[in-house]
């Protein structure tokens, strides 16, 4: 399917904020989101707040045919520019067979912004409605405090009109220890630890350029997908093989077994099939200390090592902030050499 790309976002555009599967309920969280909105208000959006925005009952904003109904609303209302969900969660997938994503594909493509249980959302979208998005930062990420690039430059990629690549790079540290919102409400990322990406063939001393349309999100909810309608990657590979394809994971909390199952399952189900390569995001998951059990690095060297395609391990892809904001079918060049890298994407503009 080909994709499609959203038109630039601007200031004067109306974004509608939903929970598609955690809402904000704690006191801490709600004024997070307050400074949030403000931020955005201040930069000249208009901003409309679903209701199933600020509830939290049994890990979800509200019942699942609630979710997709005020979604769905969203996504099909030609007034709104972009969905900025507040975060992830648990329960996206229960809204798949309740969205119309036929009748998405006949309507003009508007951001979803977001990543980790929202990108069981953005797959569907570009599989089955053709419509790109953009997996990167949280809105609840994008405070007004951040100064990290990756963030800020949130703003300038939905902007961007695609025609002329989009550069980010990587970051030079991350964070491992989240700051408390009941702390800190206007919290920055807390980047202790120094960012280095690496080869899996651990030739990392070596440039390497990989070239590709991106597919990808979070390893622990996209990989359920696979063999189901909603996940048809192969395909996306296939279709795109002149360009070649990009497939982008990465791990909040399944442990070195569990992530070795998901990846060969995906293998199983053709998901590494002809591509040009790999990029894995920081593992955020508790790391295994025994040395008779299995590490996250050799789940992933154990599933990956003999693919015919290259694989980088450790990019700014996922719960292990800050990361790269990575648009769904956009052709990608990524450089890397020496534990460090850039990512250009460039895309076709939807005027």
């Amino acid at each position: 399917m080909t994709l499609r790309f959203p038109r630039p976002l601007r200031p004067g555009d109306t974004v509608a904020i939903t929970a598609p599967s955690s809402g904000v309920g704690s006191a801490g969280a709600l004024q997070r989101l307050d400074l949030v909105l403000g931020h955005w208000r201040q930069r000249g959006f208009q901003v409309v707040e679903g209701e199933n925005l600020r509830a939290q009952r049994h890990d979800q904003s509200a019942p699942a045919a609630q979710r997709a109904r005020e979604l769905m609303r969203f996504l099909a209302d030609p007034e709104i520019a972009a969905v900025l969900p507040p975060w992830g969660g648990e329960r996206a997938m229960e809204l798949l067979p309740l969205l119309d994503f036929d009748a998405l594909r006949g309507l003009p493509p508007k951001w979803l912004l977001g990543f980790s249980d929202i990108s069981t959302l953005q797959m569907p979208l570009a599989l089955r409605s053709g419509w790109a998005s953009a997996h990167g930062s949280n809105l609840m990420d994008v405070a007004p405090s951040q100064t990290e690039p990756l963030v800020t430059g949130v703003f300038d990629l939905l902007a961007h009109d695609g025609r002329q690549a989009f550069v980010q790079h990587a970051s030079a540290h991350y964070q491992v220890h989240w700051i408390p919102f009941e702390t800190d409400a206007a919290a920055r990322w807390n980047q202790t630890e120094t960012t280095r990406w690496r080869r899996l063939d651990g030739r990392d001393d070596e440039p390497l350029a990989l070239r590709g349309r991106l597919i990808g999100g979070c390893l622990d909810t996209v990989s359920r997908l696979a063999g189901t309608a909603f996940g048809d990657v192969p395909a996306f590979v296939r279709e795109h093989g002149a360009d070649g394809a990009l497939l982008y994971l990465e791990n909040c909390e399944l442990s070195p077994c569990e992530m070795l199952r998901s990846l060969v399952s995906l293998r199983l189900h053709g998901w590494f099939d002809g591509l040009a390569g790999v990029l894995l995001g920081r593992s955020a998951a508790p790391e295994v200390t025994d040395e008779s059990r299995l590490s996250h690095a050799a789940a992933v060297r154990d599933a990956l090592g003999d693919l015919p395609c290259p694989v980088l391990l450790d990019l700014d892809i996922g719960h292990r902030q800050p990361q790269l904001t990575l648009v769904n079918g956009a052709l990608g060049e990524l450089h890397y050499q020496g534990g460090t890298g850039r990512l250009a994407q460039t895309w076709e503009n939807m005027a």
